[in-house]
């Protein structure tokens, strides 16, 4: 019965990259994204790819032999501070694509170096007057 089941978080999510690609996962998910970077199990560390995990944030990357980057499935990561990371992200070249139809948010889409599609999103404060 589905009353004895429920889904109760979301524990990780899993984009591809290419195979070799785990120094540019490194450099974009812990060094610009401030995401730290996890030591994968053993078991599942010959396979390649990388964890990157702060709290209740879990990017895990594996690798496709045959690589197709996600264009438009995308993860959405909430941030604190998005204009700062706005102008970290754009001088480290990253091409960013801004986008305001989300009432209630500040967003961005940027790409990963494999081309991995990636919402960040930071809450905005009521304006006075109760509009957004």
């Amino acid at each position: 019965m589905l009353d004895d089941m429920n889904i109760v978080g979301l524990h990780h999510v899993q984009l591809a990259m290419p195979v070799g690609g785990e120094a540019k996962a490194r450099a974009f998910y812990e060094g610009l994204l401030g995401i730290s970077h996890v030591a994968k199990p053993p078991h599942l560390a010959a396979r390649g790819g990388c964890w990157f995990e702060d709290g209740v944030v879990r990017v895990h990357l594996g690798v496709e032999t045959e690589f197709v980057p996600a264009r438009k499935a995308h993860p959405a990561l909430q941030v604190s501070g998005l204009a700062d990371l706005v102008d970290r992200l754009s001088a480290a070249l990253v091409s960013i694509t801004q986008d305001d139809s989300l009432a209630g948010f500040d967003r961005v889409y940027v790409d990963d170096p494999f081309g991995n599609r990636l919402e960040l999103l930071e809450p905005v404060a009521p304006r006075p007057g109760g509009s957004s």
